[in-house]
């Protein structure tokens, strides 16, 4: 098939969710030279995406064979999935196809990972490719080092360090992919309330210094969930008192760049992309 260069493909199928990620994806995308082919979901999709796409088919949650189709029709070999599907309207909205109702009916569990990849081996039986979002995201992948906002301390760059392995270590037993730390300590741990929670847990025992550390899985699975963050997690971080965000470097997706560029140079917080030896 050709290419636009050594890895991204000359067109590209967008099954776009709910959220910024879609739009900025299609846009960067579009921005790159690649043809963006874009299966939205009604329930879900900003309208604006259509913009940034050569063709856009609107759908319903649970249209797995509609999905297929347009991608076909569209002649498109590889896709990739961008944006979640908020769980109000998965229980008011869902309207499954014959094909959904298919592969729903062999599944052995529900479980969100259950249901992905039974999802990609049925879009793969039509010839379709789904990718990493890693692969795509371009300028939207936090690199190492410093990315925005005052240079870390000494200090704080050990608690980066610390942080870090005390989160790998819950990511690893499937608990939460975020820590706050200071000066050695854990403060919060995120599970099940998700990582706003876990930022305003935190923070208020941070002294306005918290350090937040985000990871991705061991077992992570990129095609579908790679972790990010946006300008939300900034104003949280400015709420609850933490100066420091630093995240898995490679592995990280930043939502809306610019405004986290402003945001951190606003309120002096580090944004800093962690490898780690």
């Amino acid at each position: 098939m050709e290419t636009t260069n050594n890895t991204l493909p000359a067109s590209v199928g967008l099954m776009a969710g709910y959220g910024a990620f879609p739009l900025e994806l299609a846009k960067s995308l579009q921005a790159r030279g690649v043809e963006v082919h874009t299966v939205a979901a009604r329930e879900e999709t900003f309208p604006e995406i259509e913009q940034y796409s050569a063709s856009t088919c609107w759908l319903h949650v649970g249209q797995l064979g509609g999905m297929i189709k347009a991608f076909k029709t569209a002649g498109v070999e590889s896709m990739v999935f961008a944006g979640k599907v908020q769980k109000l309207h998965l229980l008011r909205n869902f309207r499954p196809d014959l094909t959904a109702i298919k592969t729903l009916a062999l599944l052995p569990d529900r479980r969100d990972d259950t249901i992905m990849n039974a999802i990609t081996d049925e879009v793969a039986k039509a010839g379709i490719t789904v990718r990493s979002q890693i692969e795509f995201a371009g300028e939207m992948l936090a690199g190492e080092g410093l990315l925005f906002g005052p240079k870390p301390s000494a200090k704080v760059r050990d608690d980066i360090a610390f942080g870090y392995r005390q989160a790998a270590g819950i990511a690893a037993l499937d608990i939460g992919q975020t820590v706050v730390v200071r000066h050695g300590a854990v403060l919060a741990v995120e599970s099940i309330e998700g990582t706003d929670e876990a930022i305003r847990r935190g923070g208020g025992f941070g002294n306005g210094k918290a350090v937040i550390v985000k990871v991705a899985k061991p077992s992570q699975d990129l095609r579908f969930d790679v972790p990010a963050f946006g300008a939300d997690t900034l104003e949280t971080m400015r709420a609850s008192g933490c100066s420091t965000l630093a995240v898995q470097a490679d592995l990280t997706l930043m939502i809306e760049k610019q405004r986290i560029a402003e945001l951190a140079k606003k309120y002096a917080i580090t944004v800093y992309g962690y490898r780690p030896d």
